[in-house]
């Protein structure tokens, strides 16, 4: 949102967002700020094309902190 704000000059809302990609209000502040938050793809998707960008630029692969013996299938 930092970056659309920036190259476009004026301060974007979640409201403007959520209106503009049909997304609820509360869905796009979970998403924003509830660290684990899922959702469904069609947002993730809408949010893309809204901001003009990559699946990879909204989302990060966070791994689970409990390691996974793999020892264990030898």
């Amino acid at each position: 949102m930092a970056e659309k704000e920036f190259k476009e000059g004026r301060r974007i809302t979640i409201a403007e967002v959520a209106e503009a990609c049909g997304i609820n209000r509360m869905t796009l502040s979970k998403i924003a700020g509830q660290r684990g938050y899922s959702t469904v793809t069609d947002n993730l998707d809408r949010l893309c094309g809204y901001f003009q960008c990559e699946i990879s630029d909204l989302v990060v692969y966070i791994p689970d902190s409990v390691t996974t013996d793999n020892s264990a299938e030898s």
